[in-house]
């Protein structure tokens, strides 16, 4: 299972998305994540209008086997929350990089992009 080359990563396993605009971002976590919690049940994610930075916890996923915390990539402002993965969160292990996306931000500045991980650094983390 290698990373979508498109995205953006982080070595916390969220995955990040530009939308259109440089300053719109889709966050998720990775097949990888996923696959290590195992069965996601519960999600817990911000409210819309939250500042963020990266670094920062913004929620968490339970799953059968722990709990997990959610860490911000970049910073900014929480403007969309998938309600659909909070009523079904095995959306997230089904389609991680699609329906189970969690949160979208809108980026105080979109240089903090170059940080994070591209693609295949961030399969060689994984495969570490």
């Amino acid at each position: 299972m290698s990373a979508p080359e498109e995205l953006r990563y982080t070595e916390e396993h969220e995955w990040v998305a530009t939308r259109g605009e440089d300053t719109l971002v889709r966050v998720g976590i990775t097949e990888y994540a996923q696959d290590q919690l195992g069965d996601v049940v519960f999600v817990d994610l911000p409210d819309v209008g939250r500042q963020v930075s990266a670094g920062d916890v913004f929620g968490e996923v339970e799953s059968t086997k722990s709990v997990s915390e959610l860490f911000a990539p970049v910073d900014g402002e929480v403007v969309a929350v998938n309600d659909a993965v909070a009523d079904s969160p095995e959306l997230i292990n089904s389609d991680p990089y699609g329906e189970g996306w969690l949160i979208e931000i809108r980026l105080d500045d979109p240089a903090g992009l170059e940080a994070l991980l591209e693609a295949e650094a961030y399969d060689a983390l994984t495969k570490g």
